[in-house]
């Protein structure tokens, strides 16, 4: 059965790699159209079905049944300059494409059940022609199904949501002498993949135009067999300090409150969440701080439309790190892992064909962010990291 379920998701995922998102770190802003159209605000704003993926105490608002899917297609442009002369490189990992499908349906005047599926969170680069950046190829996927059981009377919700989260990780690299001669190589053989088990909680009250909701997202303990330990264990030629690197990387707990306000065609909100890096197995090996994530949206919405727009900001999880194995992890972080943009902008927009179907896009652009360390050599290496992102989504409701 777990076989079924892995190769179900594969499958999913199948539709395209999930490298460099729009993130806050790893995780995605946003894992909706209309979410992501107000950069990430969701906690204290209902957004329909799509609720399921950021406060499940919000399908409420859904009446009857409403399904929604669709898709975003995020444009990282990632480089590096490794300090040795040879410039700056940029990553072809420039490209990718995350699936989104979710459902509610209205059971009871005070039950509701939902469904979904979809990419949460990634980041990678792909460095494959640069013999200088040692042809450094990273990869990590993640992918969630859940279905969201929330309860409403007087206008307080409380809802569970069970997760089974899907996970892939591939490290590889190679090293050169100065003539040009292979000297070293990451021996981790493929993807390394895992199948866990979380859950999300979501609380919401609403009252005259007013939303007040909380979120707590569980941790996800993921293991990748023979990725991050033998990527390491090969990267310094020994097994020195060998339990400082596991092949744990789990996704972090969140805990987040959000506010919304409704006034006529008006709607304002306002997000705060914190995500744990620094306690997440894998992630605290490689000094991740935690993120104190801000969001804040606007929405004008008639019968026809809907405009949307939104600022998000989380300052860089990682730092520059010195002394023992400092210069290690900084060149592994800003190598393979460069989860420092910071800044988000966002704009969206819905369409209604009838009072059954509609359309929504958004699309989020985050403005270049540079770091500089010293590497492993006591060199500087530099980072530069931005995105951009196009989510579509189409809404039925019956």
């Amino acid at each position: 059965m777990k076989s079924k379920i892995k190769l179900t998701l594969v499958t999913a995922m199948a539709l395209g790699t999930t490298s460099a998102f729009a993130t806050n770190g790893s995780t995605m802003i946003a894992t909706g159209a209309k979410a992501t159209g107000m950069a990430g605000t969701g906690i204290g704003k209902s957004h329909g079905a799509e609720s399921a993926l950021v406060n499940p105490a919000l399908i409420t608002s859904v009446d009857g049944t409403e399904v929604s899917f669709g898709g975003t297609f995020f444009m990282p442009s990632v480089s590096y300059d490794n300090g040795g002369g040879a410039g700056t490189q940029d990553s072809a990992a420039d490209l990718s494409v995350v699936p989104m499908v979710a459902t509610t349906t209205k059971v009871t005047e005070n039950l509701y059940i939902g469904a979904g599926m979809w990419g949460t969170a990634g980041m990678g680069v792909d460095y494959r022609e640069s013999d200088a950046n040692m042809n450094m190829v990273t990869n990590l996927q993640l992918m969630q199904f859940g279905v969201p059981i929330a309860y409403k009377v007087s206008g307080f919700s409380a809802a569970i949501t069970p997760l089974l989260q899907y996970g892939a990780l591939d490290i590889n690299y190679g090293t050169y002498a100065p003539d040009g001669s292979r000297v070293g190589s990451a021996s981790t053989k493929g993807i390394a993949q895992d199948l866990e088990f979380g859950y999300n909680i979501g609380l919401a009250y609403e009252i005259s135009g007013f939303t007040v909701g909380a979120v707590y997202k569980s941790e996800i303990e993921m293991e990748y067999k023979g990725q991050i330990s033998q990527a390491m264990s090969d990267f310094t030629g020994s097994a020195t300090n060998p339990s400082m690197f596991s092949d744990k990387l789990s996704t972090p707990a969140e805990i987040g409150i959000g506010v919304s306000y409704v006034f006529g065609e008006n709607a304002v909100a306002l997000d705060y969440k914190q995500i744990q890096w620094s306690a997440a197995a894998g992630y605290e090996d490689f000094a991740w701080d935690d993120q104190d994530v801000i969001s804040i949206g606007y929405e004008y919405a008639t019968k026809s439309w809907a405009a949307r727009i939104g600022y998000n900001y989380a300052s860089s999880p990682i730092s520059e790190q010195i002394g023992t194995n400092g210069g290690l992890i900084n060149t592994f972080n800003l190598l393979g892992f460069p989860a420092i943009v910071e800044t988000h902008y966002a704009l969206g927009g819905t369409y209604n064909v009838n009072e059954k179907t509609s359309f929504d896009v958004a699309y989020v652009y985050s403005p270049e962010a540079a770091e500089t360390y010293k590497g492993m050599m006591g060199q500087d290496i530099t980072t530069k990291h931005s995105q951009s992102a196009l989510s579509l989504a189409v809404n039925y409701n019956f």
